[in-house]
């Protein structure tokens, strides 16, 4: 490397850290004042960031069509894009979840045990915010208003980096998030947004800024989220992969797992909750396998099956053994033909990402089998996969969907976004 490739990199590194060390010091110190804010504050500032959504939409449907526009110059693929588009009913839709968010109980100070010692000494376990969270994110710009609003809601600051391709639209929501803290009193620094795309940035959050962050939760694709669990030096929050499965069994109606299959699968292909793969009970191949399978196709979603699925429509072409591990986010489905709901479980425990899966059935029997023996965040039985969103679990919104078993698993809303510390009262006790 010559002196001059040297120096420029010193300099983009100098940037970089003056660009983000300030961003985390005022974390950290709006973080103590939330810590210490009450409810009815931190709701108002939610109220009045929902209102500002709303009032300003045309400015945010401006910024998206320019993040569109560029987006569309460098070829995104078409599930990017749907994931990029704001409209009236998805801007109404983040006004809404903010004041959902604004709605639920207060996460903070919940005294979720206590009791009292021989000595006399009363312990209390009470939920307390856990400081400054990092929220790395792709394509989505309503993640800037979810995270923020859950993080204010639970009395955490936040630092959002967005990805470059949502950059104006990300922009555009920070502000009336900052419009919401102003009007309340609250400390602007609470929801900052990084205001670079340089790249390097992510990489700062997640080696360089211990002394600030607590914890990154990653939302984005797997090259993404597989960077953040390899480099951050933080704890981590988030999931790799969403290969969800829908199981049809011997007992399902045909009606309902038609309707259901084709909801979970084609409702949003660009979502971590949608299915990629459908796994049908041998005993009702003869009067389930084929209307659903047809179905799927009929509505332009292409199948890839084993022999016997193959079997019953020349469209179906051939799944091969990277199939059952795929994440599609796509008009793309893998299907095949098991024995029973104990074989689906398996299938589920060898090639699933501990995301999400639906059994159809009408045996409740069945039903708890695969409920109590899949060891996924999320399973469901008689219903979609796509309900694998936090606002569906009336949390108002999600930062992600959580696959780890440590702190948080499943929606990532208010409470998981706490952690907890032991106040204990004594009367001079002194320890022998």
């Amino acid at each position: 490397m010559n002196a001059i490739s040297a120096s420029s990199m010193n300099s983009a590194a100098t940037d970089i850290a003056a660009t983000m060390e300030p961003i985390g010091r005022a974390a950290v110190d709006a973080a103590r004042l939330l810590a210490t804010s009450n409810a009815a504050t931190r709701n108002a500032a939610l109220h009045a960031a929902a209102h500002a959504l709303r009032t300003n939409r045309e400015a945010i449907l401006a910024a998206n069509r320019t993040d569109l526009e560029q987006a569309r110059a460098r070829d995104l693929s078409a599930a990017l894009l749907d994931r990029l588009e704001l409209d009236d009913k998805r801007i109404e839709s983040m006004a809404a979840g903010v004041e959902e968010i604004a709605a639920l109980a207060d996460p903070l100070g919940v005294v979720t045990a206590e009791w009292t010692r021989p000595n006399g000494m009363r312990i209390q376990r009470v939920r307390v915010p856990l400081g400054v969270i990092g929220i790395i994110y792709e394509s989505r710009p309503n993640v800037t208003a979810d995270a923020g609003a859950l993080c204010l809601k639970s009395g955490n600051a936040v630092i959002l980096r967005g990805g470059s391709e949502s950059a104006n639209s990300s922009r555009a929501i920070h502000a009336c998030l900052v419009d919401g803290l102003r009007s309340a009193g609250l400390p602007e620094a609470a929801i900052q947004i990084v205001p670079t795309t340089d790249r390097a940035a992510v990489g700062y959050m997640l080696g360089s800024m211990t002394d600030f962050i607590d914890v990154i939760v990653p939302r984005g694709g797997k090259s993404l989220v597989a960077r953040v669990q390899q480099e951050a030096r933080v704890p981590v929050i988030g999931h790799l992969e969403g290969v969800c499965h829908v199981y049809v069994d011997r007992d399902a109606d045909l009606t309902m797992a038609r309707d259901i299959v084709l909801n979970a699968k084609l409702r949003r292909t660009g979502v971590c909750g949608a299915a990629e793969t459908l796994l049908v009970d041998r005993a009702c191949v003869a009067t389930h396998l084929t209307p659903v399978v047809q179905a799927l196709l009929d509505a332009g979603c292409e199948v890839r099956g084993d022999e016997t699925v193959r079997s019953i429509d020349a469209r179906v072409k051939q799944a091969t053994e990277e199939d059952w591990y795929a994440e599609y986010l796509d008009r793309i489905i893998a299907a095949r033909v098991v024995d029973g709901v104990d074989a689906a479980a398996a299938h589920i425990a060898k090639y699933g990402s501990a995301h999400t899966e639906s059994i159809v059935t009408g045996n409740a029997q069945t039903a708890e089998r695969f409920l109590s023996t899949v060891d996924s965040a999320i399973v469901l039985h008689n219903a979609s996969t796509q309900f694998a969103d936090g606002g569906e679990f009336g949390m108002g919104a999600e930062i992600g969907i959580s696959t780890d078993k440590f702190h948080a698993r499943g929606p990532v809303g208010v409470e998981q976004l706490t952690s907890y510390k032991y106040v204990v009262r004594g009367s001079g006790q002194t320890r022998a």
